[in-house]
């Protein structure tokens, strides 16, 4: 994983990280206001030696006083002095309590020791911090004098008495704030990569494409209003999500010049993938080109197009295979000019069955040779086996992958199923893409300006010419179309590129 990956990885768990640092900061919060508070009170010791008149002797009594302090330092915080303490002061804890709160340093070539007192109560750790200086000079003073009553060699005063501590020094509250955010930022970056390494959805073009070993031919952005209205009115619509239509349309016509495909196969591996919704705009953004199409809901098992297109669901496919109705009689023409739709007719009890039979086949070659385009909005692959029964008598299969949400084995399984049944796989799409972060794409922004320009009219009129010029039965040739820009001789057109919407 290089950097760029390291960054990706993180804007996409943004929320990973942000959730584990707060919460280890709430944590360092609690700990901080359940704590007890504990103040702080000091005293500081000086140590003398008797010392001669001449740089030798006094050097001796300075080296003498320092090598003191250090033991000094350990009898300070030891048993005997802390259980006298307890005892003068009449304090109710033991002496292994007491030393545990009593801290004795010396600083480092001076003759001076530093002694710090723990307690919840301030006033008691002041006069803890002083009976035990008093204690320590008074206990100094037995050691050091000779047995004989001379002067003793060294001796301890207590050059600065303790005070009533103001603030308490435990908890430190900033402190603990601090090393909880970092801990936290740590923690969620450890998280966000390892949520990162296990996830197994498919997030990455490289990767849909690894996996179905063919090109990705759309990236569909997210549109939550596609919930209340699957399909788009193209005439009107110059958003993100049309101009995406627009260009898997013009990429699924040029996928083979020589024979497009016509009875294209809509499926996913799982439910809930944007299928139902692709097939129509699909569909829709074919017509928009003033092709002939046709809908069919070949989902025999929970049919959804009727709701979307607001039709006849009783009278459909299954009905014409059962030969109930004519073919003509259940055609439905919508309110989008060009899009006809074959519903799925009553659900059958055999959808299987009657989906591979010769019927279902001739049904499909008499749609053909109706219209430019049939669009067949299937069955999830791994759900039942109807979408390849479909699919294998189809021109091409477009299959779906909703980003952050198909697995990657669940996509590979439904490939394998198509392959099995040998289906030609088209291309996949990538459904609900973030329309934000580094999983989006520019072509957004080129949506934007077309909307909010004052030519969006004549530009939306050169994109339906265009796509009217790539009739998969007209070859570019015919077109009178090359890549030089000059007038054909046989049209007396001026030739132009073809790109993409």
């Amino acid at each position: 994983m290089n950097l760029q990956d390291f960054l990706k990885v993180l804007r996409s768990r943004w929320v990973t990280l942000c959730v584990t640092a707060l919460a280890v900061v709430l944590g360092a919060v609690v700990v901080s206001l359940v704590t007890t508070p504990m103040y702080q009170a000091s005293t500081r010791l000086f140590v003398s030696t008797t010392s001669g008149s001449s740089v030798s002797d006094i050097y001796q009594g300075s080296r003498f006083s320092q090598e003191r302090v250090i033991s000094y330092a350990e009898l300070l915080m030891g048993q005997s002095l802390a259980q006298h303490t307890i005892d003068k002061l009449g304090l109710d804890m033991t002496s292994a309590q007491l030393q545990a709160n009593v801290t004795a340093s010396a600083k480092p070539d001076t003759v001076l020791i530093d002694v710090d007192v723990l307690d919840s109560s301030p006033v008691r750790a002041r006069d803890i911090a002083n009976t035990l200086s008093d204690e320590f000079v008074a206990k100094v003073r037995d050691l050091e004098t000779p047995e004989n009553g001379a002067t003793p060699d060294a001796r301890v005063v207590v050059e600065q008495r303790a005070s009533i501590p103001s603030h308490p020094v435990v908890p430190k509250t900033t402190r603990n704030i601090a090393i909880g955010l970092v801990l936290g930022l740590v923690a969620g970056v450890g998280l966000a990569l390892l949520r990162d390494l296990l996830d197994n959805t498919v997030k990455r073009r490289e990767t849909l494409e690894e996996i179905t070993a063919s090109a990705v031919v759309g990236t569909i952005p997210l549109d939550k209003e596609r919930r209340k209205q699957a399909a788009i009115a193209y005439e009107s619509d110059n958003s993100g999500i049309a101009e995406a239509f627009r260009k898997l349309r013009t990429n699924l016509q040029f996928l083979a010049v020589d024979n497009p495909p016509r009875v294209i196969v809509v499926t996913s591996s799982v439910p809930s993938e944007g299928k139902s919704t692709t097939a129509i705009n699909i569909a829709l953004a074919l017509a928009e080109a003033e092709h002939r199409v046709v809908l069919v809901d070949g989902d025999l098992r929970r049919p959804m197009l009727h709701k979307y297109l607001d039709l006849i669901g009783s009278v459909g496919f299954s009905t014409v295979l059962s030969g109930r109705v004519t073919l003509d009689e259940a055609l439905q023409k919508t309110r989008f000019p060009g899009l006809t739709v074959l519903t799925s007719g009553a659900i059958p009890p055999n959808p299987s069955e009657l989906l591979g039979s010769q019927s279902a086949r001739n049904l499909l070659s008499d749609l053909r040779g109706r219209f430019d385009y049939v669009v067949v909005d299937s069955t999830p692959l791994l759900a039942v086996t109807d979408a390849a029964i479909v699919a294998a008598g189809s021109d091409g299969v477009l299959i779906m992958a909703r980003y952050g949400q198909t697995k990657r084995d669940q996509l590979a399984h439904a490939v394998r199923s198509l392959e099995s049944v040998g289906a030609p796989l088209l291309g996949a799409v990538f459904t609900m893409m973030p329309t934000r972060g580094s999983a989006s794409y520019s072509y957004y922004g080129y949506s934007y300006k077309y909307e909010n320009d004052d030519s969006s009219t004549r530009s939306r009129s050169a994109r339906q010419l265009l796509a009217r010029s790539s009739v998969p039965n007209i070859g570019v040739a015919e077109m009178g179309q090359s890549e030089t820009g000059d007038e054909s001789p046989q049209t007396g057109r001026r030739r132009r590129h073809i790109g993409s919407d």
